[in-house]
């Protein structure tokens, strides 16, 4: 009998009592049969943790305590994952089938890849039947960092020994760890990958990064994100070209 790996999803979460249900049900509801599901609260004070203990028992790991912010959660999740495959599914994200992690599995294996991702739809945040704006990927070739093209992290699937052998998330990138770490296992370590051309995540709109005033921020951290692994880019791509990459999003017609 085939045996079915261990994929460990991880949720970080902080104050989301409106929106952590819709995240929690979309990982229960996975019919792949092997999920370890760990839930990292940052020490939430308005509700959050009396939904979370409503799917308790459903939950393999969970913990509540003050961090230093989402990459940091993001970080103890993985240290406290057991599962060969990481998943991580913002705390206001939903996965959009109940058989994304089985497609995961199924990708990375045929294609004896150590990463995977796919495409991602950002939705109004309370309609989330209604689409914003739809991020079409595409697979990684070499450079490809340097036209501003980067995957959906919400989507992004890792070996752990990837995490344990190049490293977990900088948390000196408040906004922008996640570019940081893609750019990391893509651009300098050739991390072998594949892509799944199918909407995987529903993300609501509103997310920290997608605040005008924090736009500016995150392009610094994605071009010191450059310098320091050691690699050399044109500063015209971060400030310019990436924000613009995601302008065609809004003139994507995905279907979910």
């Amino acid at each position: 009998m085939k045996r079915e790996p261990l994929i460990s999803i991880i949720t970080t979460v902080l104050n989301s009592r409106e929106t952590i249900g819709d995240a929690i049900k979309s990982v229960l509801n996975q019919t792949y049969p092997n999920i370890e599901y760990i839930i990292v609260d940052g020490g939430s004070t308005d509700g959050t943790i009396e939904v979370i203990n409503k799917y308790r028992k459903k939950i393999s790991k969970f913990i509540s305590e003050k961090d230093r912010g989402v990459y940091d959660g993001m970080n103890k999740g993985i240290r406290m994952a057991t599962g060969e495959i990481i998943g991580i599914l913002n705390s206001d994200d939903i996965y959009v089938r109940d058989n994304v992690i089985g497609e995961v599995v199924k990708a990375m294996e045929e294609n004896n890849a150590d990463c995977c991702w796919g495409d991602l739809v950002y939705v109004d945040a309370k309609n989330t039947d209604r689409i914003i704006r739809y991020w079409k990927s595409s697979e990684y070739k070499e450079g490809k960092f340097k036209t501003g093209w980067v995957p959906p992290h919400p989507t992004f699937f890792v070996r752990k020994w990837i995490y344990e052998k190049y490293g977990y998330f900088n948390i000196n990138f408040p906004i922008a760890a996640d570019y940081e770490l893609m750019l990391r296992f893509l651009e300098k370590y050739k991390v072998k990958s594949c892509y799944i051309p199918q909407v995987m995540v529903k993300m609501r709109i509103g997310g920290q990064s997608n605040k005008i005033l924090n736009i500016l921020k995150g392009a610094r951290e994605c071009y010191k994100a450059w310098e320091i692994n050691g690699l050399k880019v044109n500063p015209l791509v971060p400030l310019i070209l990436r924000p613009l990459s995601k302008t065609s999003q809004y003139f994507q017609k995905g279907r979910v």
